[in-house]
């Protein structure tokens, strides 16, 4: 890259930070408001995490996107940017493996009782009934908070193991919100309901909604799609442009500067949007933030993913979207097959099964070759009986950095303490997005934190913040 440095002279306007569904949501919203806006993305395609990886025409959605929202604006914004005809409506299937059975999920009673036996039963709802009467007394972070809702004994089962694939960490010190972000309003209580009523859409719970919308392309169709719609609005999209310094003065950022692929360019910016990685935008100030700024910045951590994808005849694969892998015999943690959220995704006559691994990166499976994981991958597949090695055609890899917001015991003390140095040293940056905010964003919430940041530019005061935090937010539709 080389090392000139050019100032673009034009006039000031939104630079906005990532081309992911937050970003580009903005951008659209700017373009539809009369704006315009420039948007910087470090890699070369479109979409983050909800970008859909293509390898010799086979295509792999980053961990599986539901496209079911409450927030009717979101929804709307969707079909605003998809025809019709591009959508598919999916049936959810999804199971989880433990104990060497499948368990139907949402929960069906008869296969519970059927999996678990009469006694174990009886034990499991005694130990949500004990739990009722003796709840925990810390419900702040994820095992208490669940096993206040599951008894300790479905938590042991059902949560605790996967939990730890998740993260990497004890649930003990994984704070709540993902559980109430994840699981949200369900309860034992609820999902034996749920279980014995007659069968029926049910949308009322995140978590046990029965069909859902998808791009027949997946996801990156999406945002390939509102690429095209920002740029045909006259906005610009700069791909290799990572946003590196933001220059702020008098309690605001004046200008942005990012290394492209000839050299540094800064911008001017009357406001910035930013679905960057909420301590390296902190990390980027000039002049740089407090030490007690710097220091929370640099103590939020992410998880980071990883796929390995296995080509199988269509007739060997399982009639899932996806299932939940609740053992410690394997490192995977679920299993998607992409056939079954959409034809298109795959060849004909064949699938594509997509194991994920929750890693850090540097870490013994991040470092391990393509031709390793596929042969974990095999393995493993094998010893979850759900596939003869024999049947397997080949396999690909792909790899997300920074998939998940680490959700540690002092994550919320630390995004609060940049958040503070923001709002007084760069009131006009607007953070938006699940990495951009620190926090488990679904696909609807970031492109709701982004709709409503945009609205805050031509003079709204929404607290995006508020947005994805409280637990009846996810049961209620948002209009």
């Amino acid at each position: 890259m080389k090392e000139s440095s050019e100032v673009n002279t034009r006039e000031a306007e939104p630079i906005i930070i990532g081309a992911g569904p937050a970003g580009l949501t903005a951008a659209y919203q700017i373009g539809k408001a009369g704006g315009t806006t420039t948007v910087l993305e470090a890699d070369s395609v479109v979409g983050g995490i909800s970008r859909t990886a293509e390898r010799d025409g086979w295509r792999f959605d980053i961990g599986g996107h539901r496209f079911f929202t409450k927030v009717t604006a979101v929804s709307d914004l969707w079909h605003e940017i998809l025809d019709s005809e591009d959508f598919l409506l999916r049936p959810r299937m999804s199971r989880i493996y433990y104990d060497g059975k499948f368990y139907d999920y949402p929960l069906k009673a008869t296969n519970a009782l059927r999996n678990l036996g009469i006694w174990e039963s009886i034990l499991c709802v005694l130990s949500y009934v004990w739990i009722r009467i003796n709840p925990p007394k810390d419900q702040t972070h994820f095992e208490g908070w669940t096993a206040s809702r599951f008894g300790w004994r479905l938590y042991g089962k059902f949560f605790k193991t996967y939990t730890e694939k998740v993260w990497g960490i004890p649930p003990s010190e994984l704070q709540a919100d993902w559980a109430a972000q994840r699981i949200k309003n369900l309860s034992l209580f609820k999902a034996v309901i749920n279980a014995v009523l007659p069968k029926r859409n049910q949308k009322d719970i995140t978590s046990l909604i029965e069909e859902f919308e998808y791009p027949k392309f997946g996801p990156g169709m999406m945002w390939e799609k509102c690429h095209d719609l920002v740029i045909d609005q006259g906005n610009e999209v700069l791909f290799e442009h990572k946003a590196e310094k933001f220059i702020h003065e008098n309690g605001e950022v004046v200008s942005v500067t990012a290394s492209g692929p000839d050299g540094s360019v800064t911008f001017p910016a009357s406001s910035v949007i930013s679905s960057m990685p909420l301590p390296h935008l902190l990390q980027a100030m000039d002049p740089p933030a407090s030490s007690e700024a710097l220091l929370a910045a640099s103590s939020l951590t992410f998880r980071d993913f990883l796929t390995v994808a296995l080509i199988v005849p269509e007739d060997k694969g399982f009639p899932d979207n996806w299932i939940y892998i609740h053992s410690g015999d394997v490192e995977v943690g679920r299993v998607q097959n992409f056939g079954q959220w959409s034809p298109y995704l795959v060849k004909e006559g064949r699938t594509c099964l997509g194991l994920e691994y929750f890693v850090n990166i540097g870490d013994k499976l991040w470092n391990s070759s393509d031709e390793d994981l596929i042969n974990q991958g095999i393995h493993e597949l094998q010893v979850l009986g759900l596939v003869d090695p024999e049947v397997i055609e080949g396999g690909y890899v792909v790899r997300m950095p920074r998939a998940y917001p680490m959700y540690d015991n002092d994550y919320q003390k630390n995004v609060e303490t940049i958040r503070s140095w923001l709002d007084t040293h760069a009131q006009n940056v607007y953070p938006v997005g699940r990495n951009g905010m620190h926090r488990y964003n679904n696909q609807d919430h970031s492109m709701l934190t982004a709709m409503l940041s945009v609205e805050n530019i031509f003079g709204a005061s929404h607290d995006i913040w508020q947005v994805n935090v409280e637990e009846d937010y996810h049961e209620e539709i948002a209009k």
